[in-house]
């Protein structure tokens, strides 16, 4: 989806529409959560400072976020692809791939399924959506970015290696700044350049990282799309307006976060057996702290976990004690539930459904 969260608010409220749009907070410690393409221009992005997004665009209007209106543009959304296919590996609510080798429409066509499916999206949401086309999952990420607001595009077969050589290595999913200046300092700034590098040179400067980049720069990617993929923890947390380092502020602050996160836990219908406690400090270092239910291999169930409130809070408020005195304050808390249950015998979410091979024609 084309600045999802921006354009909700936009759709939702005329008043908005034209104008530099940031959704998230305004204070101090604000963060923003998307941008609309006209503060784009002016260089605000997601996850940037709200005081150096208001910094760079003076009249930037802030709106606070409403994810209820937003799961429900993404549930219509979602509802457009498995109209097409049953096979949709979701990946946050406004971007999913979609195998559409089952063509439950018939229509023979990948690229004329995806100019369908951004019809009907902006038929039923009125929002735009951009999609990439293309013969495995890099390439088809690589694409949907291609051409956005409201664009498509399609890579061939035999186009993938051109057609990455070109990009610059912040492109490709995973390089992050970090990686992008130890790449730039190795000599590689592109695909091309990635491209020239054998797989000796990559492994002996980026470990397991290697494998990855040697095939992504030859435009190769052999993962099936996943519509049971498995949730690794729900979780939630919160940056502060001001660095808090009082035990009672603490302990309160803990106490809103384990409301949060329990709301999310019992939507997602999830259970485990860590808990999580993250840390952020003034410093900006991360300390995070876990405590673990062990499995009771004699259980009928098969395991002890954390299914109630009272539990997971219980845990929750013993890791922050073993964290007192703070060594200074901190600026964020966040709690994670992990060690899901998987059901079953845990791999229901790894198994493929079967179907047939051929791929269907992307003409």
């Amino acid at each position: 989806m084309d600045a999802f969260f921006a354009s909700v608010e936009q759709r939702d409220n005329p008043q908005l529409r034209g104008k530099p749009v940031a959704v998230g907070g305004s204070s101090g410690r604000g963060v923003v959560a998307a941008a609309s393409y006209e503060a784009r221009k002016f260089g605000v992005k997601s996850a940037m400072p709200s005081v150096t997004a208001k910094r760079l665009c003076p009249d930037l209007i802030f709106v606070k976020s409403r994810f209820d209106a937003y799961r429900e543009a993404s549930r219509q959304i979602r509802a457009v692809f498995e109209h097409h296919t049953p096979l949709v590996e979701p990946l946050s609510l406004d971007e999913a791939y979609l195998d559409v080798t089952e063509d439950r429409l018939g229509i023979g066509s990948a690229t004329r399924i995806a100019e369908l499916i951004r019809q009907e999206i902006r038929a039923k949401t009125q929002l735009t959506a951009s999609a990439g086309v293309s013969y495995n999952k890099f390439l088809a990420k690589l694409a949907s970015d291609q051409n956005k607001p409201d664009g498509l595009c399609v890579i061939r077969p035999g186009e993938g290696a051109a057609f990455v050589a070109t990009l610059p290595i912040r492109r490709f999913h995973g390089v992050g700044p970090k990686a992008e200046e130890k790449m730039k300092r190795l000599g590689i700034e592109t695909g091309a350049d990635l491209a020239g590098k054998d797989i000796a040179f990559l492994r002996a400067n980026f470990g397991s990282f290697a494998d990855y980049l040697f095939r992504a720069a030859r435009g190769i990617d052999l993962r099936p799309v996943r519509p049971h993929r498995i949730r690794k923890s729900v979780g939630g947390e919160r940056t502060f307006s001001q660095d808090i380092g009082a035990a009672g502020a603490l302990r309160d602050t803990l106490e809103e976060i384990i409301d949060i996160v329990w709301e999310r836990i019992e939507r997602a219908e999830a259970r485990g057996r860590t808990v999580t406690l993250k840390l952020k400090y003034t410093d900006f270092r991360i300390n995070t702290r876990a405590k673990s239910i062990p499995p009771r291999a004699h259980s009928p169930q098969g395991g002890d976990w954390i299914e109630d409130k009272a539990r997971f809070a219980t845990m929750s408020r013993e890791l922050l004690e073993e964290a007192l005195p703070l060594p200074m304050p901190i600026r964020l808390m966040g709690l994670t539930l992990s060690n899901l249950d998987r059901g079953g015998s845990g791999q229901e979410g790894d198994r493929e459904p079967p179907r047939d091979t051929a791929q269907l024609s992307l003409l």
